[in-house]
């Protein structure tokens, strides 16, 4: 578990991480460099869950030696998909990482939603049901590792 004290707003006590995968985690479907050995850090202290409609169809193959579940999603209302999976968890003990529209409401009602820019870009919608965003996935994953840092940036 992380807990992240945010004066003025609440205390986060995190469980989970959900975080989606193409734009998220990889470019075209391969993994973007560095996330695996980032990823198996944070597992000591989070279990961690990809969701996915896996566009590509690498997801799984790409977590191979990765502490983590991955799921596939599939057809309609992704969004209601991808918001049922943390609900599932307990929403108030998860963060999520996304940029894609159907990540929109997974992220607006996480404990903490963290939207990433990176080459593919980033939904309006999503980008405003954020809590912070940032340029890259190794920045995002790096704030649960140094989680001052959020701490500073979401104080009220």
């Amino acid at each position: 578990m992380i807990s992240i004290n945010i004066p003025g707003v609440k205390e986060l006590q995190l469980c989970f991480l959900v975080l989606d995968f193409n734009g998220t985690l990889a470019f075209d479907g391969n993994l973007l460099e560095g996330v695996a050995e980032k990823l198996n850090v944070l597992a000591a202290d989070l279990e961690i869950h990809v969701i996915t409609a896996d566009t590509f169809g690498k997801a799984k193959a790409q977590f191979k030696n990765i502490k983590c579940k991955v799921k596939i999603i599939e057809g309609e209302e992704q969004q209601s998909q991808k918001l049922d999976f943390i609900a599932q968890l307990g929403a108030d003990e998860v963060v999520a990482i996304g940029n894609g529209k159907n990540d929109a409401l997974m992220l607006k009602h996480a404990a903490l939603g963290i939207a990433i820019i990176q080459k593919e870009g980033i939904a309006g919608e999503t980008l405003l049901s954020a809590d912070v965003v940032c340029n890259d996935i190794l920045d995002a994953l790096d704030l649960l590792d140094n989680p001052l840092r959020l701490t500073a940036t979401l104080r009220k």
